[in-house]
């Protein structure tokens, strides 16, 4: 029983909308679905959705988490609260040595953030339409 509770998911996931670039954090969770941990921690304590760049599964998901906060504890973003898993680090840093630890993980490497790239577009096209309906003066018509 002992050996159940210690399996489990590392995940590796990103929100650039909400903590910008380089930003990651690296937890784990026991649930049988894990992406369910992710949904969880977008829902509405964030703006955007997370994106997730790996998800290991590991018999000794503690030890191999553990492992990782501590080869990256110099990258911590918060110093005093150390249950906030945020990590300001490279995804090759990560890669490498998670493949070190776990050499038949998989990473993806690069960073959809479809909501918040969605919402950049409209914000766009929103400006673009004040400055041409302002007569290209750059002030909304509101004006």
């Amino acid at each position: 029983m002992a050996q159940m509770t210690r399996r489990g998911h590392i995940y590796v996931i990103s929100n650039i909308g909400s903590f910008g670039e380089g930003i990651y954090k690296i937890g784990m969770t026991r649930r049988l679905e894990p992406l369910d941990r992710v949904k969880e921690l977008g829902d509405a304590s964030v703006p955007f959705l997370f994106d997730i760049h790996a998800m290991i599964f590991s018999d000794d998901a503690p030890a191999l988490e553990a492992e990782l906060h501590r080869r990256f504890s110099e990258q911590r973003v918060n110093l005093v609260n150390l249950r906030k898993e945020y990590f300001n680090i490279s995804l090759g840093d990560i890669e490498k040595e998670l493949h070190e630890l776990s050499p038949d993980s998989e990473m993806i490497l690069t960073t959809e953030a479809r909501e918040f790239r969605e919402s950049q577009a409209i914000r766009e096209q929103q400006k673009s339409k004040q400055v041409d309906s302002a007569g290209g003066a750059g002030l909304p018509a509101t004006l």
